[in-house]
């Protein structure tokens, strides 16, 4: 601890402020779907999420291996500034991500920023290829291929063995189990989430000379990153909980209990593997995957293809940022002091944004609360597919109040869930 510069604290701080916004942009993942079903509290659910991560954080270090060894190469000429400069544009696509309400992929986002970073600082060959391709972006997209079909088939398999049961004697039981569920996928999160953290600290500490190259996270590392994530985790991302829990599907606790299991064990798997997949891709083919699974249930594909372009976006995006900081921030110390300026100011007006039109725990639930159209949102609907009819009437004209009747292609989900809607839906 008595050699860390400056210059290598700065961006242990900048490390753990991501690891900060990772975890209110991740609390979705395990409780929006216990949270839009009336399983838990919104503030029970976001406590029990970020004491599960924090334990999480202590059970595994082969990711943060894969970020501190694997993705970029130490022996390249890697300085702490560039770093510095990954981690900031990851803040930002975070930031951003979260004001527009879009559960994009904070893993993504950092290896985007360090990525790009790297590139514009020292050169593609410091970035190794191969690891990039089998540890981020195949299981980029296999991951939620994979955990939204095991959610489709999970769920189709829960409704037609509780078919011939009341909804009411199943309600209670599926709900416990979906809290055990919920908690699972918490705890999974921060075997794969914090350890990210984990893995840059540990990578800025060798770029230093602080700890020898191919070093494990020290104590303190993993002690700090656990902290921060579960902070963050605690605030809850309450705009990106709404659209996971409300936006893509209508829920129902059977869903939800197949949803947050098929993704944590997917979760699980991949950090026992030392892959540092997307925890929100998971969660987010599993919710999907469950709207699939349930007859008369709709996936609301308007939203679903922004958040896929949001995915796509990500790693060029943050890498573009970082690149600039890069660059700005290898003049010298003014301009590592400038990078942090503007980055202080481009999170403040993030905020400024967000606390306009504020989404709270209070609020979570409620439906038919549209959003203001921002820039981010406005910029990603241009690429997201066209709506179907049916998808265009569900978003565009849903009821104010949950008293008030559901769209046409809704219509299923107020009857018996176990059966197919009885009105024509074009979605």
């Amino acid at each position: 601890m008595e050699h860390i510069t400056l210059l290598i604290g700065i961006v242990i701080i900048t490390a753990l402020v991501f690891d900060f916004t990772n975890g209110f942009h991740d609390t979705a993942n395990a409780m929006a779907t216990t949270i839009s079903t009336g399983a838990l509290r919104p503030k029970t659910a976001v406590a029990m999420s970020a004491g599960l991560n924090l334990i999480g954080a202590f059970l595994s270090i082969e990711v943060a291996r894969t970020i501190s060894g694997g993705i970029i190469d130490e022996s390249s000429g890697i300085r702490p500034e560039v770093i510095f400069a990954g981690l900031v544009g990851a803040i930002i696509w975070n930031l951003l991500t979260w004001l527009a309400g879009l559960p994009s992929s904070s893993s993504h986002a950092l290896f985007g920023g360090l990525i790009g970073a790297t590139v514009a600082s020292v050169g593609i060959g410091a970035v190794n290829a191969d690891a990039v391709v089998m540890k981020v972006l195949i299981p980029a997209v296999a991951a939620p291929l994979v955990a939204g079909l095991a959610a489709m088939a999970a769920t189709r398999l829960t409704y037609r063995i509780a078919r011939n049961r009341d909804e009411k004697d199943t309600a209670k039981g599926y709900r416990a189990g979906q809290i055990a569920s919920a908690a699972l996928v918490s705890l999974a999160h921060g075997t794969n989430d914090a350890q990210k953290t984990m893995g840059v600290i540990t990578l800025a500490l060798i770029s230093g000379g602080v700890v020898a190259p191919q070093a494990d996270p020290p104590t303190w590392v993993i002690v700090s990153a656990a902290v921060a994530i579960a902070l963050g985790t605690y605030l809850g991302g309450w705009r990106i909980i709404r659209t996971m829990g409300r936006g893509l599907t209508d829920i129902q606790p059977p869903q939800g209990f197949a949803a947050q299991t098929g993704a944590a064990t997917v979760i699980l798997a991949s950090s026992h593997l030392g892959f540092a997949l997307s925890t929100t891709q998971v969660c987010s083919g599993s919710v999907m995957g469950s709207g699939l699974g349930r007859k008369g249930g709709l996936v609301r594909w308007s939203t679903a293809g922004r958040m896929v372009a949001a995915w796509g976006l990500t790693l060029p995006a943050a890498g573009l940022v970082a690149a600039a900081a890069a660059l700005l921030a290898g003049l010298g110390n003014w301009g590592v002091a400038a990078v942090a300026v503007l980055a202080l100011a481009a999170c403040g007006t993030i905020w400024w944004f967000a606390r306009r039109n504020a989404v709270d725990h209070t609020n979570v639930n409620e439906d038919g609360t549209a959003e203001p159209v921002g820039v981010i949102t406005a910029g990603l609907r241009t690429v997201a597919p066209p709506q179907s009819r049916g998808a265009a009437h569900s978003a565009g004209s849903a009821p104010a109040s949950t008293a008030e009747a559901e769209p046409a292609a809704l219509a299923g989900d107020t009857a018996d869930p176990h059966q197919p809607a009885t009105v024509k839906a074009t979605a």
